[in-house]
């Protein structure tokens, strides 16, 4: 077989970069249908802060009537194992109220929030609408500016929208330009629904990449067991750096209708790095040690 001239191949990928990765165990765990208990869950999660995850989201301060999974996250906070970790811990908030709780802990180093252009999912999945929502973003900077934390930005239906509201790639870039003049250097497209393409998500992201080269920009992919590679590579051949993942791809987001859906699983993330020769800087012993016991906590 004649190989195609090197103009039409591939760009290779660039060995030399780190894969940042955001572990969310608050994601995989927040739908599950039996409690985990709170001692349970810091013997998994500390694990993970000891694998050397950039950022592992550990909880969210919301209603324990919506979530009752996340009711222990203060507690899960104040016993989880610390001692030699770099990583940095994150939780999610849905409104002001449950960000000041967060700035009460110091160990937490980033709340995010799950914005979003559809006033649909704003009202399934917090309660709210775009206009409160604007709002409450802009409460928790001026308040994490206080508090020494920083604030990241979950553009959620970043790469579609099931609910027939309106949506289009412009929007989105739109969205993230007014959410940089406001302050926001943290934002994470979010595709819960599993509505992006390999195509779509390569588009998005290289024209967010060309554009906003300060930001930090990141990108949670809910997937399918057989999609997800191209996903990865598309977003990664953009530019994009920072991944967020489950362990066993568990999770879904209960509020959407599309929980069955599950996380990017992090395994195969992390085996897709090794194979193209991209740091993710774990440590693989410990890291296959919290595989095991994902294993057996959610079963």
């Amino acid at each position: 077989m004649i190989a195609p001239p090197p103009s039409l191949l591939p760009p290779p990928l660039n060995k030399e970069e780190q894969i940042h990765i955001t572990e969310t165990p608050r994601d995989a765990m927040q739908g599950w249908s039996s409690i985990i208990p709170a001692w349970s869950k810091s013997i998994y999660i500390s694990l993970l802060l000891k694998a050397g995850f950039d950022t592992v989201d550990v909880g969210s301060f919301v209603s324990p009537k919506a979530v009752p999974q996340m009711e222990d996250t203060g507690l899960l906070i104040t016993i989880l194992d610390y001692c030699g970790s770099t990583s940095k811990i994150m939780v999610v908030v849905g409104n002001i109220k449950g960000g000041m709780t967060a700035m009460q802990y110091h160990r937490i180093s980033i709340i995010s929030f799950p914005y979003s252009t559809s006033p649909t999912f704003l009202q399934r999945n917090i309660n709210s609408n775009p206009q409160k929502a604007l709002h409450d973003l802009l409460e928790l900077k001026k308040q994490g500016m206080e508090h020494g934390k920083t604030i990241r930005v979950y553009l959620s239906m970043a790469f579609g929208n099931p609910y027939k509201d309106a949506w289009s790639e412009d929007q989105i870039l739109g969205e993230v330009d007014r959410l940089q003049k406001l302050g926001f250097h943290d934002i994470v497209l979010s595709d819960i629904t599993g509505e992006g393409t390999p195509d779509s998500i390569g588009n998005l992201c290289s024209r967010l990449v060309q554009n906003y080269r300060e930001l930090t920009l990141g990108i949670h992919l809910h997937t399918h067991p057989h999609d997800w590679e191209p996903k990865v590579l598309a977003a990664w051949q953009a530019g994009f750096r920072f991944f967020e993942s489950a362990m066993g791809g568990f999770g879904g987001c209960p509020m959407t209708g599309f929980e069955l859906l599950g996380n990017l699983d992090t395994m195969n993330l992390v085996r897709w790095a090794d194979s193209q020769n991209i740091s993710t800087n774990l440590v693989m012993c410990v890291l296959e040690g919290a595989h095991d016991m994902a294993k057996e906590l959610f079963i």
